[in-house]
C-alpha cells in the first residue's frame, strides 16, 4: 500500500508571511504557517508534518510528491554529511533551518519513503492542490485571518489511496524516481539510501542537473574548468533551475552581483528572490569566449537572443574550494 501526496510551501515576500501545506485528497491534507518565513522554511515544514501525520503507519509506503530540488536534496543527499560535521556545511558556515531538519531527520527512522520531484505550477493535480492551501495559509497569516488547516490524515485516505496506483499521480511525461539520472527521484527503503551509480548523496556538487556525460567527466578530472562553466551556465539559464531557490543558492557565489542589461544592480538574494517568482522561458546561449583568469576563474562571454533583441553577456565563475560559482554576471543589448 503506498501513500501519495504532495507537499508545497509558500512565502510572500520570502522571507514574509509564510504558509505550509501536504495534500492527499479533499478529505486528507493539512495546513499552517507563521507570520513570518520563507519558501524553503515552508517546503521543510510541510515534509515534517506529514512525516508526522503518518506516523501511526510505519509500514506503509509513503510517496512524496515535492517540486523543491533543496528540500529533496537536503533529506536525501546532503543531511548525512551535514550530520557529520556536526550540522555544518562543507565551508563551516551552519546549516540553514537546521531545527526543522534535525525533527525530519528523527521522523525518516524506520519509515519507508521516496520523494519524487515534480515541476510547480504545470498542473500536476496534487501539487497544485498542495500549492493553493499553502499560499491561503500564507494570506491568511499576511491578512490576520484564521488559517484553514484542514481536517489532517484519516484513515479513509489510507484505503482511498491504495485504490490509485503512484503512477496515476503523475503528469505525463513524468520521470519516476528511478528514472531521474539527476538524483531528484533518490529513493530511500527503511532508512537506507539507495544510491545511484555516481554514488553520490552528502554534498551539493553542482553537477546535479548537469548531463551525465559532463558529470562523469567533471568528477573524472577530464572535464576542463571551461567545460564544467559553460555547462553550470546553460544549467543556470533553464526555468525549473531558477526557479528552485535551493539550487540557484548553490550556484551563485556569496558574493554575487550583476548588473543588468537595464543598467539596475543585483546582489545575490535580490536575484534569488527575482529568479524565483519570475524564471523566465528557457534561454539558448551562442558562446563567444572562455578565458582563465588565473587557476580558479574562468571569464564566460556568449549572445542570447530575446523578443527585444539580442543581448552581449558576461559571467566571472570562480572556484570556492571544490566547486564553481558565478561570482559576477553583467548583461548589456547589442548595437
Amino acid at each position: 500500500m503506498t501513500i501519495t501526496a504532495a507537499a508545497d510551501g509558500s512565502a510572500l515576500g520570502n522571507p514574509g508571511p509564510a504558509g505550509w501545506a501536504w495534500y492527499v485528497n479533499d478529505d486528507c491534507w493539512r495546513a499552517g504557517g507563521w507570520p513570518h518565513g520563507t519558501n524553503n522554511q515552508g517546503e521543510l515544514m510541510a515534509v515534517l508534518d506529514l512525516f508526522r501525520a503518518t506516523s501511526h503507519l510505519p509500514d506503509e509506503d509513503l510517496h512524496i510528491l515535492c517540486d523543491s530540488q533543496y528540500v529533496i536534496n537536503s533529506v536525501t543527499k546532503w543531511m548525512p554529511g551535514w550530520k557529520r560535521k556536526g550540522w555544518r556545511k562543507s565551508d563551516g558556515k551552519p546549516v540553514l533551518n537546521v531545527d526543522i531538519l534535525k525533527d525530519i531527520d528523527k521522523e525518516l527512522k524506520g519509515r519507508k519513503y521516496t520523494f519524487e520531484w515534480v515541476r510547480g505550477h504545470a498542473g500536476h493535480d496534487l501539487n497544485e492542490a498542495a500549492d493553493d492551501r499553502a499560499r491561503a495559509a500564507a494570506t491568511a497569516y499576511q491578512q490576520g485571518v484564521a488559517v484553514r488547516s484542514g481536517p489532517g490524515f484519516t484513515a479513509g485516505a489510507v484505503a482511498a489511496t491504495a485504490s490509485a496506483p503512484a503512477a496515476s499521480v503523475a503528469p505525463a511525461g513524468a520521470r519516476r524516481p528511478a528514472e531521474e539520472a539527476a538524483g531528484h527521484g533518490v529513493q530511500q527503503r527503511s532508512g537506507q539510501q539507495e544510491l545511484f551509480a555516481d554514488g553520490r548523496y552528502s554534498e551539493p556538487d553542482l553537477f546535479s542537473e548537469l548531463d551525465t556525460e559532463l558529470f562523469a567527466a567533471a568528477t573524472a578530472g577530464e572535464a576542463s574548468p571551461e567545460e564544467i562553466v559553460v555547462g553550470l551556465e546553460r544549467e543556470l539559464l533553464r526555468p525549473d533551475v531558477r526557479a528552485d531557490i535551493g539550487r540557484t543558492g548553490v550556484l551563485l557565489h556569496p558574493e554575487f552581483t550583476e548588473i543588468g542589461s537595464s543598467g539596475r544592480m543585483w546582489n545575490r538574494d535580490a536575484v534569488m528572490m527575482a529568479l524565483e517568482e519570475n524564471p523566465a522561458p528557457a534561454t539558448e546561449i551562442e558562446v563567444l569566449g572562455t578565458d582563465r583568469i588565473g587557476t580558479g576563474a574562468v571569464l564566460l562571454t556568449y549572445r542570447t537572443q530575446g523578443y527585444k533583441g539580442a543581448d552581449l553577456r558576461s559571467s566571472l565563475w570562480v572556484l570556492d574550494g571544490a566547486q564553481w560559482r558565478l561570482r559576477f554576471h553583467q548583461g548589456t543589448p547589442e548595437a
